[in-house]
């Protein structure tokens, strides 16, 4: 089965190491999930991001409880890490932060390679479902990243 593969470019008004610090705080990824997620950090005392950290998530899609494990394979602050499932609902995924400085801003460029389980099925769950949803989901991430970190003043490429 094919992977996909999710862009997206969003500049914040705000500086690279302060966009980078809101990111290495794990407690914020609840904070730029969609509430009907129902998304919560399984261990709410975990420290800042790190190479080697892992994160315990849960979730619901479509009333369904789901456990994610992520384990944060790359970290060089405050210009990118990457985050990948070792556990959970996706046959892969990989989740490439970067972080560059321009006109006083933070572009924020993410790129998810994912794929779901389920051979034929995945695919058609995708077609009908995961793909429409997956990018809503980012849309409502991107408001809530330029609500929580500018007021609102933000660009997408």
């Amino acid at each position: 089965m094919a992977d996909h593969v999710l862009e997206t470019r969003l500049w914040l008004a705000r500086a690279r190491p302060d966009v980078f610090a809101f990111f290495a705080d794990p407690r914020n990824l609840a904070r730029l999930t969609p509430p009907s997620l129902k998304l919560r950090l399984r261990s709410p005392d975990a420290g800042p991001l790190a190479a080697g950290a892992v994160l315990d998530l849960r979730l619901a899609w479509l009333g369904l409880p789901l456990f994610w494990r992520l384990y944060v394979r790359e970290f060089d602050p405050p210009y990118r890490f990457v985050d990948v499932q070792v556990r959970g609902p996706w046959a892969r995924w990989e989740h490439r932060h970067q972080f560059l400085d321009e006109g006083g801003g933070t572009w924020v460029e993410d790129r998810v390679t994912y794929r779901l389980p389920l051979g034929p099925l995945g695919r058609a769950l995708h077609h009908a479902l995961v793909h429409r949803q997956l990018h809503a989901h980012w849309a409502y991430r991107q408001k809530r990243l330029g609500q929580l970190l500018t007021g609102g003043h933000e660009r997408r490429a």
